[in-house]
């Protein structure tokens, strides 16, 4: 973990800059309530509300601020719910304003996540695909791929929101 993602960290460069994507490479954990549910940090858990406070914060604090096109959160579970959250820590950024999110639906390898998000990217930079056809592609040349072809490795993968 990189010692300088701090919540409070976050918060500012949220604030001070319009990101259209945020990447956030860390741990998470989907719980049984709210207070067991979140992404770690470097020295502390950032918790739904407090996920929820910083993107709602961005959005308020500037006069036109540019909507987030895409939160990438490469952590495990961080698409998993249940009866009162159904989409998790993703569906909880997007009711928050985030337009999409890529996120996972349980457990993860690290090790396999590498290549998916790195041809995720390099598919939607382009410009020409969806965020949906760029993950459909990432998740094709992985299943193309004897080393990470179980769906255990690239089937937890998903977009919530705008899949555009």
């Amino acid at each position: 973990m990189d010692q300088e993602f701090t919540i409070a960290n976050l918060r500012q460069n949220l604030l001070n800059e319009d990101f259209a994507v945020i990447h956030m490479a860390t741990h998470g954990k989907f719980g049984i309530d709210a207070e067991n549910t979140f992404l770690l940090g470097y020295d502390q858990t950032l918790s739904l509300a407090e996920l929820d406070s910083i993107l709602r914060s961005r959005a308020s604090g500037k006069s036109n601020p540019q909507p987030v096109a895409l939160l990438t959160m490469s952590a495990c579970q961080t698409a998993a719910g249940d009866n009162r959250s159904a989409l998790g820590i993703a569906g909880a950024a997007v009711r928050a304003g985030v337009q999409a999110t890529l996120a996972t639906l349980w457990y993860i390898n690290d090790e396999a996540t590498v290549p998916l998000i790195e041809e995720f990217y390099r598919q939607w930079r382009g410009g020409e695909i969806t965020k949906a056809e760029a993950l459909r592609r990432a998740q094709l040349r992985m299943i193309n791929d004897p080393s990470f072809n179980h769906p255990a490795v690239w089937s937890p993968f998903v977009l919530v929101g705008n899949w555009l």
